[in-house]
């Protein structure tokens, strides 16, 4: 059955996908960065900065918090290669479900982990999200990140501008979807600032949630997706 519906065609480049896996990654920064000790999941230009202002002061134990993250991520990208060169050629499954199914058991393990383990915490979400993002790359043609900004921000802005130039429909459509996926990354974070101070430890597996609805999705045929 899982063959059947993987030769459907998948939907690792569907917009679909990318709403479900950008609002876990706005998610999983903000319940990181509120619920787990001020540490970015996803954003390692902040864990660097802060990394170094903590070294300068001399704060070794609190650059410690931002160093593991840092590790965890660029660990994260070298095991998804592997994973991408393990399974490249299953025909059960595609290795990206395999990507997504590994974050989803990540986050579930998060969520049962206390407030005294949130370096360990805060290395399996960069873990993740590394997976994520070196797994997803772009969606419907477009190259775009669904657990940062900063790219997306650039590149919305720089299409936005060159359709201004060239009165290209085509650029103006692009740069919007860049403008969607921004939009959404912030609901995502938003959701989980509250869910944090709701819920605390648990509340990361709404996350985990959305990651699983995601994992679903690339079994569907994408054809019908029109946005």
């Amino acid at each position: 059955m899982m063959t059947k519906l993987r030769a459907k065609g998948q939907m690792s480049e569907s917009m679909a996908l990318a709403v479900f896996l950008t609002l876990a990654g706005g998610f999983q920064d903000a319940y990181s960065y509120n619920c787990r000790g001020k540490v970015f999941a996803n954003a390692q230009t902040g864990n660097i900065v802060l990394l170094g202002q903590n070294l300068a002061q001399g704060n070794l134990g609190a650059a410690l918090r931002y160093l593991v993250p840092l590790a965890a991520f660029l660990l994260g990208v070298y095991v998804t290669e592997w994973v991408r060169h393990l399974c490249r050629n299953n025909e059960k499954i595609h290795w990206r479900q395999i990507v997504l199914l590994a974050e989803c058991i990540l986050m579930v393990i998060v969520g049962f982990l206390p407030q005294a383990f949130n370096m360990e915490a805060n290395a399996m979400m960069s873990f993740a999200c590394a997976m994520q993002v070196n797994s997803f790359r772009k969606f419907r043609g477009i190259p775009c990140a669904t657990t940062m900004c900063i790219g997306n921000m650039r590149s919305a802005m720089e299409l936005l501008c060159r359709y201004h130039i060239t009165r290209d429909r085509q650029l103006m459509k692009k740069s919007m979807h860049y403008f969607l996926v921004i939009f959404i990354f912030a609901v995502g974070a938003a959701g989980g600032a509250l869910a944090g101070i709701w819920l605390r430890e648990p509340a990361i597996w709404a996350a985990a949630g959305l990651l699983t609805v995601g994992v679903v999705l690339m079994f569907i045929r994408e054809g019908t997706e029109d946005f």
